[in-house]
């Protein structure tokens, strides 16, 4: 089995995975989870989103959490255009953030725009934060599958990633955003990408709606992924799929990599720490395995 030592674990919780919670959770609360998911080992975390509190209430805080948040390890946030970018810069953020669907359709749903709109808005955008020496992460949703158009062909997921590192981005995250992608894609498109893309991290972003996120974790490692979003308590889900579910478990990947003798630094007493803290502020039960048994 073809295996890495190492992996990194980037926590999307606080962004990903309480975006879309019908509770406002209180801003004191959402730093305490920010703080105790970094004291458990995470040096990459999604913290907030620079959003308008209009379409996303519970990002209403992100400057409170940003400028509570002020340690070295990488510090993401979300931006979905230039105006969400003005601000994360006037909080002096270092790593930002931005989004496109594959599909047309999804992206026109979620930000009202296509797929080429959103590209040709964010070119300049991105070119302006790596002139400021920013990381750059570009998150890529509906890479295998889409809740209005079906199947993402691959060529097509691999044709915006190539645009994204053209544009020079750091990262793409690439993401099963409604669950339904199976091992054998997942290994088929990463393969793809790795091949690809040299010069950028490429980061698997599964969901656990028809629970396989962690037969496609594995698929993914054997492709030479080494790199993986998850989400405390499996916190999460999108509001443009009916029934797809939260991000898959931070604490029920690392517990199947150090089963497995793969390193991640993070430890699982610190991340059940901070799912304790958050389990009572949100409106959905924690969906990991671990959480059942500990």
């Amino acid at each position: 089995m073809n295996l890495p030592k190492e992996v990194t674990i980037i926590e999307v919780g606080p962004r990903d995975g309480l975006q879309n919670d019908q509770n406002l959770v209180p801003t004191p609360v959402k730093i305490q989870f920010i703080q105790s998911l970094k004291d458990a080992g995470i040096k990459e975390m999604e913290l907030t989103s620079f959003v308008s509190p209009k379409w996303v209430p519970q990002m209403q805080d992100a400057m409170e959490i940003v400028e509570a948040i002020s340690d070295h390890t990488r510090n993401i946030v979300l931006t979905p255009n230039r105006k969400g970018v003005d601000r994360a810069l006037e909080a002096n953020c270092r790593a930002v953030a931005v989004f496109v669907g594959v599909s047309n359709t999804f992206n026109q749903k979620n930000i009202n725009k296509s797929t080429e709109e959103s590209l040709q808005e964010l070119k300049p955008i991105i070119a302006d934060l790596k002139d400021k020496g920013v990381f750059v992460r570009a998150c890529i949703s509906t890479s295998f599958y889409c809740p209005y158009e079906g199947k993402i062909e691959m060529d097509d997921v691999l044709q915006l990633c190539t645009r994204f590192a053209q544009y020079g981005v750091d990262e793409l995250s690439v993401a099963d955003t409604i669950g339904m992608a199976n091992p054998k894609e997942a290994f088929q498109l990463f393969s793809t990408l790795l091949r690809h893309f040299n010069d950028t991290l490429v980061t698997a972003h599964f969901h656990d709606t028809r629970g396989m996120a962690l037969a496609n974790v594995l698929a993914s490692l054997q492709a030479g992924i080494t790199r993986f979003d998850t989400s405390a308590g499996g916190l999460g889900g999108c509001p443009f799929a009916k029934g797809a579910t939260g991000n898959v478990a931070t604490e029920d990947v690392v517990f199947m990599l150090n089963q497995m003798g793969i390193e991640t630094g993070i430890h699982l007493d610190g991340v059940k720490k901070a799912v304790n803290i958050i389990r009572p502020h949100i409106s959905k039960p924690i969906e990991s395995k671990y959480d059942r048994l500990n």
